[in-house]
Formats: structure tokens, C-alpha cells, sequence
């Protein structure tokens, strides 16, 4: 039996759709493989109720048949699917870390990224690799057509996460298919400013670089409380806060001394509207993690 714990993730960080990631300390999913002659898959922990079992239709049973390397797996849930925090990623990212160790594949954690992102794509429809690529390799990592970059990266953040959802699907809805060239190039700088920021963990830097007026408003729209929580966050010493992935998570990025206020302030402001809500005092992290 191999085990592999891999951490969930936040895409986009605002200003860097569909590019942007970086790898949680917490929470994280916990896969173990054995060989077996066809794949069968079980799954535990946070939301597995909703989870599907079957190879088909789990982003797990997709890695499994991309490498050729059936087994039985267990899944442990540790992120809460349709969280904004990249559950099915996590669950891709540890499979195809645990399968390409125990079947000898020989590929690197680069190479294993599309792979990954295939299983993904049973979830959100599209293969995206802006949750995947950080999952496996950790840290911040930019994701293009052309490569992935990666800064290794330990900047304190805080994920809250409110007892609510928001489907992939409909987040990818409301994205604007056009954009006034004003918004694009503040956007294009904001992007800029917080990779800087990444590579010196440097808290002002990227919470200034999070700043976006082209997606993140139209996804903000579908999480209730997120003006509040925002706020609130920022009043208590936050740098940045903006949706997480596609939401209903949202993350802020604060100094380390700022953490507890900062948790503290957006399960109050989710408590305010009515709902309820867990904060994760986590940092950016390292990538998937052969136990």
C-alpha cells in the first residue's frame, strides 16, 4: 500500500484567472493505492457522501486509466467538495503522485499535472491545471500554455470557508467573455505585483496584487455575505481578500501576527448573514507528499 497527502489549493488569487494557484497547508486529502486487476474506488471524510464511487465518474478513476495503473483505492476526504478550495484537485493530485510511485511510471510531478487535470475535468467540464499544478508541486505556480512555473512560497494566509456552495459550473458561468481595456491592464499589473510579492512572501505585495475588477465581481455575487466577510477581513489586518477558486471560499492574505484577528473577523461576518463558517490559519505550502 502507498499513501499520499496532498493539500488543497486556491485558484485564481484574483487577478491571475485560470493561472494563478497556490498549495494550502490545510486542509488535504489522503489517498492510498494498492495494485489490483481493475480500479474500485472508496471514499471517507468531509462531503464523501457526494462523492461518486464509480471509476467513471470519480477525477481518481480518470488518473487511474490516463496511467494504466488500476487499483483499489481509498480516498479521505480532508477539503469539502465545492469549496473553492480544489477538493476534486486533491484528490487527482495525490492519485496520480500514489499510481505513477507504485506502477513506476517515471514521470515527473510536472509531467503528472495534465494528467491530473484530465480527472479534474470530469468535475468542472474543462481540463484546468490552476488547481492541480500547486496541489502536486506546491507552493505558488503560474499556470500558461506553454509551461508552469513555480515559486516555492510560506506567506500566511487565511481560508474561510461558509457552510454554503457554488458550483464550478455556474462560476464559470458568469465570467464576461469581454472586458473594457482599462480593467485589463490594471489586471495585468495587479498580476504582476503579486507574483513579485510570491517570490519575497511579502503579505502587502500579493494582498495589493489580488485586486481585480473583470471576474472577481461577478463570482463575489454568488456567495452571500462576501462584502461583509471582505471588510471585515480587511478592518482586522488583512492585505487581500478575494473568492477562492470558484467559491463559496474566500481567502485572505495577512502577516502571521494578523491570523487569528483576521480567522476571527470573517466567521463573525459569515455569523452575521446567517451563516456558518470555518477558517483555516494555514500558510502556502508544500505540494503532494508520499506518507
Amino acid at each position: 500500500m502507498l499513501t499520499v497527502r496532498a493539500p488543497a489549493t486556491s485558484a485564481n488569487l484574483g487577478s491571475g484567472f485560470d493561472v494563478f494557484g497556490v498549495a494550502l497547508g490545510t486542509p488535504a486529502d489522503v489517498v492510498r493505492v494498492e495494485r489490483a486487476p481493475e480500479t474500485t474506488i472508496s471514499v471517507t471524510g468531509t462531503g464523501s457522501q457526494y462523492i461518486p464511487e464509480d471509476p467513471k465518474a470519480n477525477t481518481v478513476g480518470a488518473v487511474a486509466e490516463a496511467l494504466d495503473a488500476p487499483a483499489r483505492i481509498r480516498i479521505d476526504k480532508g477539503v469539502r467538495p465545492s469549496s473553492g478550495l480544489g477538493s476534486s484537485a486533491a484528490s487527482a493530485a495525490a492519485a496520480a503522485v500514489a499510481l505513477n510511485e507504485l506502477y513506476d511510471r517515471g514521470l515527473s510531478r510536472k509531467e503528472l499535472v495534465p494528467i491530473a487535470a484530465e480527472g479534474e475535468a470530469l468535475v468542472s467540464g474543462e481540463a484546468h491545471s490552476d488547481n492541480v499544478a500547486p496541489s502536486i508541486l506546491g507552493g505558488f505556480t503560474i499556470v500558461t500554455d506553454d509551461g508552469i512555473t513555480q515559486v516555492d512560497a510560506s506567506l500566511p494566509v487565511v481560508a474561510c470557508l461558509p457552510e454554503t456552495t457554488v458550483s464550478t459550473r455556474n462560476a464559470r458561468r458568469v465570467v464576461p467573455q469581454e472586458a473594457p481595456m482599462g480593467d485589463v491592464v490594471d489586471t495585468v499589473g495587479h498580476a504582476a505585483t503579486l507574483a513579485v510579492g510570491m517570490t519575497r512572501d511579502d503579505p502587502d505585495l500579493v494582498g495589493r496584487g489580488m485586486a481585480d475588477a473583470i471576474v472577481t465581481p461577478k463570482r463575489t455575487a454568488l456567495i452571500d455575505g462576501y462584502d461583509r466577510v471582505r471588510e471585515a477581513a480587511l478592518a482586522a489586518g488583512a492585505t487581500g481578500v478575494t473568492v477562492s477558486g470558484a467559491g463559496p471560499g474566500v481567502l485572505a492574505v495577512c502577516h502571521r501576527t494578523d491570523q487569528p484577528a483576521v480567522a476571527a473577523a470573517m466567521i463573525d461576518a459569515f455569523d452575521d448573514a446567517g451563516i456558518e463558517s470555518r477558517a483555516y490559519q494555514t500558510t502556502v505550502a508544500k505540494g503532494a507528499q508520499i506518507c
